[in-house]
């Protein structure tokens, strides 16, 4: 099965350029480092320990921070790669140049040998489903060990696995260790063939979103005590069902500021044309415009600032949900302090939704109407809107702690590591 994929791959090299030239119309790449698609560089491997990790988009990237922080102190150098031109500027605002970024190279084998010629790492840590056979391959080939880390599957995706059980085998049983976000999960790999799956928790469940609070002050004075929701993690179509619900509720609510923060940055010039269309009166926080008493929309279309947008409200729909599939992570809103809705389609993040469900802290809804009637209850009734926060943020704190399992399993593949980051300082430090 391995070559045959490698044989569909020799086949689609000739259409990379015009791939990587239609991502780049849509805002997905960057057309300066098309380079590192194929494995090259213009970066030098640095002296020492090396360990790569992988985040597909920005929020496995946030989800990563804590860990990157702490390997970080050890000393030991971060590769870190991701695949979308927005994780790649959130990486560069907010590490600098601690760290060195590269997008992730197309899973085709001599672009991937190429990638790990240069790079040679030490350990290759991957967040949560990001499963490619050619990578996964190569680096079994070149024995260095690879760990899935916060993983999960879905219904749908384990069910695809299993239709094809011999490449599945033979893919999952090159990690070193599968670590998972719940003991679903980790029965699913197994019977995926993983040799070695623990159970750590979701690491999103230690990730604490922070702001800046003289900024926050000074948007929420400008508000001036306004109710106000957010809809968050939007997909198309959700801001314009958005838009629909902040005129439903200013029926009731006529000073009502409604937040919308979309997922994809580049969709941005699209929404703006929504609001303009539609004759609403809108704030770019990106233009450091501050919402006046006429602002209809705060339009959150900066990186890295979901934790400053949901502090300034205490009800937050979350997107991918309603007019797209999957859902977000509602751990976000949880953490910082506001009421959970949600769509119903919430597959990626279904046990967490369980348990926020389970303890009253979320509410699913069918359409926007549904949505616009709930948001209104919870406007009304500031009581069970702080018992579901409380309620909310209970929840989060009982699912917290996986950083910290995650480092004792990742512990006897990070001391050798440590040990060579240290030796390699000292001997830098006696040659000056």
């Amino acid at each position: 099965m391995l070559s045959t994929y490698r044989g569909i791959g020799m086949f689609m090299r000739p259409f990379i350029p015009l791939y990587l030239s239609w991502r780049a119309l849509r805002a997905k790449e960057e057309r300066k480092r098309f380079y590192e698609r194929v494995g090259k560089s213009s970066r030098l491997r640095p002296e020492g320990p090396l360990i790569w990790l992988h985040a597909a988009s920005i929020g496995e990237t946030m989800t990563l921070i804590p860990l990157i922080e702490r390997i970080l102190s050890f000393h030991i150098k971060i590769l870190l790669t991701t695949g979308t031109s927005t994780s790649a500027r959130f990486v560069r605002e907010r590490f600098e140049n601690r760290l060195i970024h590269q997008y992730m190279p197309l899973d085709f084998a001599s672009t991937i040998r190429r990638f790990l010629n240069h790079w040679k790492p030490d350990l290759v840590l991957v967040c949560e489903s990001e499963i490619w056979p050619m990578r996964i391959n190569e680096l079994a080939r070149r024995r260095i060990p690879q760990i899935l880390l916060n993983a999960k599957l879905s219904d749908r995706s384990y069910n695809l696995w299993k239709k094809y059980a011999f490449l599945s085998s033979e893919i999952f049983s090159k990690f070193a260790v599968v670590v998972c976000q719940s003991v679903a999960d980790a029965e699913r790999y197994k019977k995926l063939d993983a040799p070695k799956v623990m159970v750590a928790g979701n690491l999103k469940a230690d990730n604490i979103l922070s702001c800046y609070s003289q900024e926050l002050r000074r948007y929420r004075d400008s508000m001036v005590n306004r109710p106000s929701w957010a809809a968050i993690s939007t997909h198309e179509g959700e801001e314009l069902m958005a838009t629909r619900v902040h005129t439903i509720l200013c029926k009731r609510h006529p000073n009502l500021l409604t937040i919308i923060v979309p997922r994809h940055l580049e969709r941005v010039n699209a929404i703006v044309k929504i609001l303009q269309d539609n004759n609403y009166s809108f704030s770019r926080k990106s233009l450091n415009e501050m919402p006046s008493a006429k602002t209809d929309i705060l339009l959150g279309d900066t990186i890295g600032d979901m934790g400053f947008y949901l502090r300034l409200t205490e009800i937050a729909f979350v997107g991918k949900s309603l007019m797209a599939k999957g859902g977000h992570n509602p751990l976000e809103p949880a953490m910082t302090g506001a009421v959970i809705l949600s769509g119903p389609n919430i597959e990626n993040f279904k046990q967490t939704y369980q348990e926020l469900l389970k303890n009253k802290a979320a509410k699913l809804v069918d359409d926007s109407t549904m949505l616009a009637g709930y948001i209104h209850y919870l406007l009304e009734r500031p009581d069970v809107r702080q018992k579901m926060i409380k309620s909310g943020r209970q929840t989060a704190f009982r699912m917290s702690g996986a950083l910290k399992r995650t480092f004792e399993i990742l512990n006897p593949f990070l001391q050798p590591l440590v040990l060579f980051a240290q030796l390699n300082r000292a001997r830098n430090q006696h040659d000056k």
